[in-house]
C-alpha cells in the first residue's frame, strides 16, 4: 500500500467521523446555544480529552509504536506480545488509580484547573432568570466532569490497542472508532428533542453518552486486534527495561503530541471568566478540526511507523523522501482549506449552527474566532509532519523543549489578548503558538541535518500558495455576488446551495490551478487514472 493510499485510508475514516461530528455539534448548538449548560459540558469534556491526547494518543503514537515495532522485528510476535502485555497491565492500574483520585477531588480540579473563572464568578441578579447562578454552573460542571472522566481510561487503553493495529498496518478500525461517539451523542440529542428535555437534562444525557461511547470504542478496537491475530493479557504490573524506556520517551512525547489540546485547554480555562466564551471557542473549533483531523491525523498515524521502519533498516534516502512528500501532501490540502475558512467563516457558521438557541449575534462571534483559527491550520498539521522526525529516532528532548516554549507563549498571549479581544484574543494566541511550535521543530531538524528540503518540495509549495491565493481572490468575488443568498435568511436551502456552490467552485479553481502549474504531482495523478482505467 502506497504512502498516499495509507493517508487516504486514515483520512477517509477520520473525515466520516468529522462529518458526523458536525451533525452532533449542529444539534447541540440548536439545543444549548452558548448558555451555561453548553459551557459546563464543553469544559468537562475538554478535560478528559486533554489527558487522552497527552497520555494516550500523543504518548503512544510517538513512543509505543517504535518500541513495539522493534520488539516485533527483533523478538518476533511472542516478544511483541510480552512487551505489549507489560505496558497494558501498568497502564490499566495507573488509569484506574487516576480516575478514582480525579473523581474524588473533582470540585478542586474544576475550581483551580478546568474552570477557574467559575470560582471567581459573581452573580448578576438581572440575568439569573435566564441563566444559572454561579453556584449552579459550578455544580453541573463538577457533575459532568465526574461522569465523563472515566472516558479517559477507555480512550487511553484504546490508544494502545490502536498503536498495535497501526504497527501491523491495520489503520482503518482505529480511525473509524471515534465515529461511535458521534453516533451515540446524535442519538442522545434526538431523544432529548423528542422528549422535549430541558437543557440541564440534555447535558446529563450527553455526559452519560460520552462514557458509553468510550466503552464502545475500546471494545471495537479490541475486537479488531483479535481479528488481526494479536492479543494482550492483563497481569501484575512489573518494572521492566521496556516499560522504563517507554516512560522516558512517552513523557515528553505526551506533551508534544498534545500541544493543540494544551493550547485549547488553556484557552478554555481563561475563557471560563466570561460566560459563553467557552462555547464560542468550541463551536469554532469544529469546522477547523475537519481538515486538521482528516490530514493531520492521517499523517501522524501513517508517517511515524513508515519513518521508523526506514530508519531502522538504514534507508536514509527513503526516510528523507517520505518526510518531504508528507510535508508536500500537508501543504497541498491545508493551505487552501485555511484560505477558504479565513475568507468565508460567517456563511459556514450560519449554515451549520444558526437555528434554535443559536442566534445571528452568536454567528458573528463564532465566525470571527474561526477566521483566526484558520490561520493556524497549516501550522498544526506541520507539527504532525515534523514531530515523527524526532520520535522515529527516539529523540524526545528537543521537541519537548519546543513544546514548552510554545505552550508558555500560548499561555502568556492568551492572558494578555483575552482582556482586550475576549475569545478572539485566545484564538489569535492559539494560532501564533502553533506557528512558533512548527517553526522551531523544523529548524531543529534542519540544523541537525535530519531534514533536507528538496527542490521539488520548494517548487510545489510555492505553487500551492499561489494557487490558494488565486482561489481566495475568486472566493471574495463570489461572496459578494451571492451575498443575498447567504444573509441571516431562515431558508436553509438557499444557504446550503450558496455555500456548496462556493466550496465546489473554489475546489475546482484550486485543483485546476494546482494541476496546470504543477503544484500537484501530475505524474502521480495520471498514473492513478491509468490504473483505474485499466481496472475498469
Amino acid at each position: 500500500m502506497s504512502l498516499l493510499k495509507k493517508f487516504a485510508t486514515v483520512g477517509g475514516a477520520t473525515l466520516v467521523s468529522r462529518v458526523f461530528g458536525f451533525t452532533r455539534e449542529m444539534m447541540m448548538a440548536s439545543a444549548l446555544g452558548i448558555g451555561p449548560v453548553a459551557d459546563a459540558f464543553n469544559l468537562a469534556f475538554r478535560f478528559p480529552n486533554l489527558f487522552r491526547r497527552l497520555f494516550a494518543e500523543g504518548a503512544f503514537n510517538a513512543a509505543f509504536i517504535p518500541l513495539f515495532a522493534r520488539s516485533l522485528e527483533e523478538e518476533g510476535e511472542a516478544g511483541a506480545r510480552r512487551f505489549a502485555s507489560e505496558i497494558f497491565a501498568t497502564l490499566f492500574v495507573v488509569l484506574m488509580g487516576l480516575t478514582v483520585v480525579a473523581m474524588i477531588f473533582m470540585p478542586f480540579l474544576v475550581k483551580t484547573i478546568i474552570a477557574p473563572g467559575l470560582a471567581a464568578c459573581i452573580d448578576d441578579p438581572e440575568t439569573l432568570r435566564q441563566q444559572l447562578s454561579c453556584e449552579d454552573r459550578f455544580g453541573i460542571t463538577v457533575a459532568f466532569s465526574r461522569i465523563m472522566f472515566p472516558y479517559l481510561a477507555c480512550m487511553s487503553l484504546m490508544a494502545m490497542v490502536s498503536g498495535i493495529l497501526n504497527a501491523f498496518r491495520r489503520f482503518f478500525a482505529a480511525a473509524a472508532a471515534p465515529t461511535l461517539l458521534n453516533f451515540i451523542l446524535i442519538g442522545v440529542l434526538a431523544y432529548a428533542w423528542w422528549t422535549k428535555a430541558d437543557q440541564q437534562t440534555i447535558g446529563f444525557l450527553m455526559s452519560w453518552g460520552v462514557l458509553a461511547a468510550g466503552v464502545g470504542q475500546l471494545l471495537m478496537v479490541t475486537l479488531a486486534m483479535r481479528l488481526a491475530g494479536f492479543s494482550v493479557s492483563l497481569g501484575r504490573p512489573r518494572w521492566t527495561p521496556g516499560l522504563k524506556r517507554l516512560l522516558i520517551l512517552a513523557g515528553p512525547a505526551a506533551l508534544i503530541g498534545g500541544i493543540t489540546q494544551i493550547n485549547l485547554f488553556v484557552g478554555q480555562a481563561i475563557a471560563s471568566y466570561q460566560p459563553g466564551a467557552v462555547s464560542i471557542l468550541t463551536y469554532a473549533d469544529r469546522p477547523y478540526q475537519l481538515p486538521l483531523g482528516m490530514v493531520g491525523v492521517a499523517i501522524g498515524v501513517v508517517l511515524l511507523p513508515e519513518l521508523a521502519r526506514a530508519l531502522k533498516a538504514g534507508r536514509l534516502e527513503e526516510a528523507q523522501h517520505t518526510q518531504n512528500r508528507s510535508l508536500e501532501f500537508a501543504l497541498f490540502l491545508t493551505v487552501p482549506a485555511a484560505v477558504a475558512l479565513f475568507v468565508m467563516p460567517e456563511p459556514i457558521i450560519r449554515l451549520i449552527y444558526e437555528r434554535g438557541a443559536f442566534g445571528p449575534d452568536t454567528t458573528e462571534k463564532v465566525a470571527a474566532v474561526l477566521g483566526l483559527y484558520a490561520l493556524g491550520l497549516p501550522a498544526f498539521v506541520l507539527i504532525k509532519v515534523f514531530s515523527p522526525g524526532y520520535f522515529a529516532r527516539e529523540n524526545t528532548r528537543t521537541p519537548m523543549i519546543v513544546t514548552g516554549i510554545s505552550a508558555l507563549a500560548n499561555t502568556v498571549l492568551s492572558f494578555v489578548l483575552f482582556w482586550f479581544y475576549a475569545e478572539r484574543g485566545i484564538a489569535a494566541a492559539t494560532t501564533l503558538a502553533g506557528w512558533i511550535n512548527a517553526a522551531l521543530l523544523f529548524e531543529g531538524l534542519r540544523r541537525q541535518g535530519l531534514w533536507h528540503v528538496d527542490g521539488k518540495l520548494l517548487r510545489r509549495a510555492g505553487l500551492v500558495f499561489l494557487s490558494a491565493a488565486l482561489m481566495g481572490g475568486a472566493l471574495l468575488v463570489m461572496l459578494e455576488a451571492l451575498e443575498r443568498w447567504m444573509g441571516a435568511d431562515p431558508n436553509v436551502i438557499h444557504q446550503s446551495l450558496a455555500v456548496l456552490a462556493l466550496a465546489g467552485v473554489a475546489m475546482l479553481i484550486y485543483f485546476v490551478l494546482a494541476f496546470l502549474t504543477g503544484a500537484a504531482d501530475r505524474a502521480m495523478v495520471l498514473k492513478l487514472l491509468r490504473r483505474k482505467r485499466a481496472a475498469g
